[in-house]
């Protein structure tokens, strides 16, 4: 069994850990922490490193709440806001228009809970890479770690360090190559032949 929190267009380094095992199980019990890929993903935009935030309900009188049980706060049009998005960074690149009718189900779909929109992502980007979409969720929640568990690359900050081969970004002749940005840059970029980079690539977890 290897762990993952579910993540929103998760990063490749995420992908390339779940494009080679056998068994996929999602935590549902863990606690939402702000600052993570839970409700959020980078992309390649004309000045850099873009982020796109799906905003999250909070209550003041709330300590603590389960991941699972998170909000979307619909009074921003966060899903117009980032479909425009996408398109503006990746209208020219060599495979939006391949993915782009399906991605857009996912921005006109209404959803009330975060996990709703993960797993449709995840949903998706296992379709376009090819590899199985079947998971099993977790019914508690166990701190203890193992070989397998691989929950801190939920962790934007300083979840993991990954050694990958480049390929071509839509603005890397003004920025550099970016590593470990969502899954969807990737597939934007090479398509089909994503998956022998993810297959290729080198994680250092923290």
């Amino acid at each position: 069994m290897a762990l993952f929190i579910p993540t929103y267009f998760a990063p490749i380094a995420q992908y390339s850990v779940i494009s080679q095992c056998n068994s996929v199980t999602f935590e549902f019990e863990d606690n939402f922490q702000k600052q993570t890929y839970r409700n959020r993903c980078y992309i390649y935009g004309a000045n850099g490193k873009l982020s796109l935030n799906i905003p999250v309900k909070h209550k003041h009188s709330e300590n603590r709440k389960k991941t699972k049980d998170a909000l979307i706060e619909n009074d921003f049009p966060w899903q117009i806001q980032h479909f425009k998005s996408l398109q503006s960074a990746y209208r020219t690149s060599p495979f939006f228009e391949f993915y782009e009718d399906d991605i857009h189900k996912i921005f006109s779909k209404k959803y009330s809970f975060l996990h709703d929109v993960v797993i449709d992502t995840h949903l998706f980007v296992t379709d376009a890479l090819q590899i199985s979409n079947a998971y099993t969720k977790t019914s508690s929640y166990s701190s203890d770690s193992s070989e397998k568990d691989f929950r801190n690359l939920a962790i934007a900050k300083k979840g993991v360090e990954i050694e990958m081969d480049t390929y071509v970004q839509m603005f890397d002749d003004k920025f550099g190559f970016i590593p470990n940005l969502s899954i969807l840059d990737l597939l934007f970029m090479e398509g089909p032949n994503a998956i022998s980079f993810l297959q290729k690539i080198s994680l250092i977890l923290k």
